[in-house]
């Protein structure tokens, strides 16, 4: 399966408050909020949705196509690590002017985050073509189409749409930015629609649509619930949940990109045509190894120590059945019957 991810790259300023937000906030005065917080320490990252999807899928034996704009400090030390990874770079726009992206983000000890995001070089990934990318593969049988420049992400839905390529819809952090009519037209018509349970609610508030009604436009919406886990529903199907993989007891946690990794390793399982709960405890899996890592593309997926938790969770069956893929191999070596 060929994937292309459409999104943000960008450079991550990871910070840690050792404290709760909520206690530093005044209920009498949130017209006229004015914080400094003093953090422990400052973490520099790779980062950005669509590079850490792709980078998670990379090293789940995947080559998926990264579509996104950058500046030319990208190729100083971010191109070579995402290569090596096997992410396609290849179709990257590269800016003239500006600087590959920035996120800066505080998280407190309930893993609560206020971040800020410069766009710098992503403000210019409106211009590429999906249908004309320089040096691009054969037609891609899904594209993921996650937060990035607003403009960008409405013009590559509707060329996904109609190119008639399989869509999956992911606007998540982005959702804020839009008003009810380009949300509409982020998710209608896609196979697959990925948010957390935050913005998901959000979704039905921007949409006006019910969640029996956004069924009705989406084939299949997958929700993730933090340490709950997610579900997994369908028109006419019996919902499906999915527990999330406990993390360990002993490690400071890092929230950033668990969804993306979630994601990745969700798309890795259906790439290889994996059921849908497989695919869902995959990406659970990843994204419990991110959240135990400093930075959404610092984790290595070492069986030895994960399949273990995935059995205690899922079982045995599934921990054999996802051996290959957390083992690194490639999913075009695999053959569909070892997925069932």
């Amino acid at each position: 399966m060929r994937i292309a991810v459409s999104g943000s790259i960008a450079n991550d300023y990871l910070m840690r408050f050792p404290g709760r937000f909520e206690e530093q906030l005044v209920s009498e005065q949130l017209d006229r909020v004015s914080l400094s917080f003093l953090v422990d320490a400052l973490e520099v990252r790779r980062g950005g949705v669509a590079a850490n999807i792709c980078f998670g899928m990379g090293q789940l034996g995947l080559r998926p196509q990264l579509v996104g704009a950058v500046g030319h400090d990208f190729f100083n030390e971010y191109e070579p690590h995402l290569a090596a990874a096997g992410v396609d770079t290849s179709t990257v726009y590269v800016s003239d002017h500006k600087r590959t992206a920035m996120f800066l983000c505080t998280s407190d000890l309930e893993e609560n985050q206020i971040a800020s995001f410069c766009p710098g070089a992503m403000g210019e990934s409106q211009e590429i073509d999906l249908g004309a990318l320089p040096g691009a593969p054969p037609d891609p049988d899904l594209v993921v189409v996650c937060p990035n420049d607003p403009e960008a992400m409405l013009r590559h839905t509707q060329q996904t749409l109609e190119q008639g390529w399989v869509l999956a819809a992911d606007p998540s952090q982005q959702l804020p930015r839009f008003d009810g009519d380009q949300v509409r037209r982020l998710i209608d018509g896609a196979t697959y629609l990925l948010s957390n349970d935050y913005e998901a609610a959000l979704v039905s508030e921007r949409t006006g649509w019910s969640e029996s009604e956004i069924l009705e436009h989406v084939e299949l919406r997958i929700t993730t619930h933090g340490e709950k886990g997610c579900v997994i529903e369908q028109k006419g199907e019996p919902t499906l949940e999915v527990p999330a993989v406990p993390t360990r007891e002993d490690i400071e946690l890092e929230p950033t990109g668990i969804g993306d990794a979630f994601r990745a390793g969700f798309f890795a399982a259906l790439a290889c045509n994996f059921d849908l709960e497989r695919c869902a405890q995959l990406g659970s899996a990843v994204a419990t190894q991110t959240l135990e890592t400093v930075g959404p593309q610092e984790y290595d997926l070492e069986p030895e120590t994960l399949l273990p938790r995935v059995a205690r969770v899922y079982g045995d069956a599934a921990a054999e059945e996802l051996e290959p893929l957390l083992a690194g191999e490639r999913v075009d070596e695999l053959t569909p019957s070892a997925a069932h």
